[in-house]
């Protein structure tokens, strides 16, 4: 995954923000990611609906 990505559709839900973007081959791809300190969670998901259903529900460790 390159570190580069450029996101679009940023949103942020509690500690966590839901970005859209495209992967190497072109397809979207929605990342969920939490921004909380010492917490790390971060995953890709074919649909939005997917990724803003995990920022919802996630909850951080480091609390």
């Amino acid at each position: 995954m390159p570190a580069n990505r450029r996101f679009r559709d940023l949103i942020r839900i509690g500690p966590v923000q839901v970005g859209t973007s495209n992967d190497a081959r072109g397809r979207g791809k929605h990342t969920a990611a939490c921004t909380a300190p010492r917490c790390g969670f971060s995953a890709d998901y074919d649909s939005r609906t997917a990724a803003e259903l995990a920022a919802r529900t996630h909850r951080c460790p480091a609390r």
